[in-house]
């Protein structure tokens, strides 16, 4: 009786839980259908103003990132792969550095360094003597593309390495004591058996592309993340911030449609991990080719890590500004306080809901994981609108009014953002560390008569520690660099790092913004560094 009341008590919470982070969904989809909100008269007006300019731009952005990530993924991936060379294993890990750097961070940086007073024209004009040389304007289009594809090619190269690694050896094998040259095998085996995985990873980065706030509003591109944002805090029009979030969800969900069944085939084609043999070992570079392949493999690196973070050294060294050390403390500590708040939160929701559908096998347990898993498609824009569209109802209500206050005057609406968008890293983190923890071990365990919470905590808990770590720690930094969320929804006076990096950048105040967008940097390395310890160690174990 007791464990049914407990059951019951715990599926109503995890239920209401779910529900609040569902809630900005629901309430995006809800304008179309609510009387009196004009949503016909809205969707009219944006189809013949803006929304042919969102799409068009959004659509040329999303085809030149995917074209620039597929091929400097799939080359990165081959080159480390499928060929021996010197300094192959430093190759392999630092081409995840890229992932380190937040894209607007990028952004400010090439901005710095390619403008007319910047250090490379005034460098070229010493060195040749060229008056009136102009480069390309790098706030445009063209480079929002170039700053996106350098900085998320790593989850196109990390889903095709691994495919390499997995499902293609045996083919590739096969074909070499045929005699067939390494072109051939690229061409005719690799790329085709990596194709679910270059989709899969081309979808992940879209999303991220059309989550993006800082570079196309510092670059001030029309893309629909940057006119919600314009519509609601510029334009004062709620019901056009709400028609466009719906239709960039609409986009999202898309491409997260495409995803999870790019993953599918994955799983479904995959061989025995690992099966490589003496013949599947990497092709030596020698020659000419060996530094050619070996210059074009480092250039990602370089442009994507090495020289921006020299770029901000550099601001932040000949800034003339003195460092407020104290506001600069401020600025961590809030960082730090949202970030651990939103960690502990979302570890703790997604391991309630896991772990009680691992205990229960329970079809409405399930239903609700899946729905928190979709959080991380989400992009920060819709998250914003969906949780201020109902607080903007609610004040029309005498009796829950007050309840907006707590939502935008404390951090309490940012930390429902954050978990909103995150809950899902924490949830794939521990989904993964639940799936090395085989059902036999439960089944052993209740016939010795542990069950129930039990079960949990002297069984699953144990196991489950390295990945609540890694679940912990990879939505403290997510937090961490989270822009439009929290520049929407942040409280008065409490600043974060990527808040006052994105406010000095757009004053044109770059040598000030170095420094936070350093600190940013140096806490970005901190997952890179766990992800290439994983990789290298899948390497060695092939």
């Amino acid at each position: 009786m007791f464990a049914s009341t407990t059951r019951r008590l715990l599926t109503a919470a995890l239920t209401v839980a779910t529900a609040v982070l569902v809630l900005p969904i629901i309430a995006i989809f809800a304008t179309w259908f609510i009387p009196g909100t004009g949503t016909t008269r809205w969707f009219q007006h944006l189809m013949t103003t803006v929304l042919p300019d969102y799409t068009l731009t959004t659509l040329w952005l999303c085809v030149g990132v995917a074209v620039g990530v597929t091929v400097v993924g799939c080359f990165s991936a081959l080159l480390v792969t499928l060929f021996e060379f010197r300094g192959r294993d430093v190759l392999a890990w630092a081409l995840l550095l890229p992932m380190a750097m937040p894209a607007y961070v990028v952004a400010y940086a090439y901005t710095d360094f390619l403008q007319p007073s910047g250090p490379l024209l005034a460098a070229w004009q010493v060195t040749f003597g060229a008056d009136g040389v102009r480069w390309p304007d790098v706030r445009s289009l063209g480079g929002a593309i170039v700053v996106f594809t350098l900085t998320l090619y790593p989850y196109v190269y990390l889903l095709v390495r691994a495919a390499l690694l997995a499902r293609a050896a045996r083919q590739l094998e096969a074909a070499h004591l045929l005699g067939a040259s390494v072109s051939r095998r690229i061409l005719t085996i690799a790329l085709p058996m990596a194709r679910p995985a270059i989709a899969a990873g081309v979808a992940l980065v879209l999303m991220e592309t059309l989550a993006d706030f800082g570079v196309s509003s510092y670059f001030g591109i029309q893309t629909y993340t940057a006119g919600i944002y314009k519509a609601w805090l510029v334009l004062d029009d709620a019901n056009a911030a709400s028609q466009l979030a719906s239709l960039l969800l609409v986009f999202v969900l898309v491409l997260l449609t495409v995803e999870q069944r790019a993953q599918k085939r994955m799983r479904f084609g995959s061989a025995r991990p690992n099966a490589v043999s003496a013949s599947t070992r990497p092709a030596r570079l020698r020659g000419w080719p060996r530094f050619a392949l070996l210059g074009l493999g480092v250039l990602p690196v370089l442009l994507g890590f090495v020289l921006p973070s020299g770029i901000l050294l550099s601001l932040w060294a000949d800034s003339e500004q003195a460092i407020a050390w104290e506001r600069f403390m401020a600025w961590c500590l809030n960082s730090l306080r949202l970030g651990g708040i939103s960690a502990v939160l979302a570890v703790a929701l997604s391991l309630a809901l896991l772990a009680s559908n691992r205990l229960w096998q329970s079809q409405w347990l399930s239903a609700m994981t899946r729905l928190v898993g979709l959080g991380y498609a989400i992009p920060g824009a819709v998250v914003v609108v969906g949780i201020l569209m109902p607080l903007r109802w609610f004040q029309s209500v005498p009796v829950i009014s007050e309840a907006s206050f707590w939502v935008t005057a404390t951090s309490l609406g940012i930390v429902w953002a954050y978990l909103v968008r995150f809950s899902a890293v924490a949830m794939q983190s521990l989904q993964s560390g639940y799936a090395r923890i085989p059902m036999s071990m439960d089944e052993s365990s209740e016939t010795l008569g542990v069950r129930g919470f039990q079960l949990f905590t002297r069984l699953h808990l144990p196991n489950l520690r390295p990945s609540i770590y890694l679940a912990s720690l990879l939505v403290f930094i997510d937090v961490m660099k989270e822009l439009p969320a929290t520049l929407v929804l942040r409280p008065f006076n409490s600043d974060t790092l990527a808040v006052v990096a994105y406010q000095l950048a757009r004053d044109e105040r770059l040598g000030e913004a170095a420094l936070p967008s350093l600190a940013l940097v140096v806490l970005g390395l901190i997952p890179v560094v766990l992800v290439s310890r994983s990789l290298s160690k899948q390497t060695d174990a092939a």
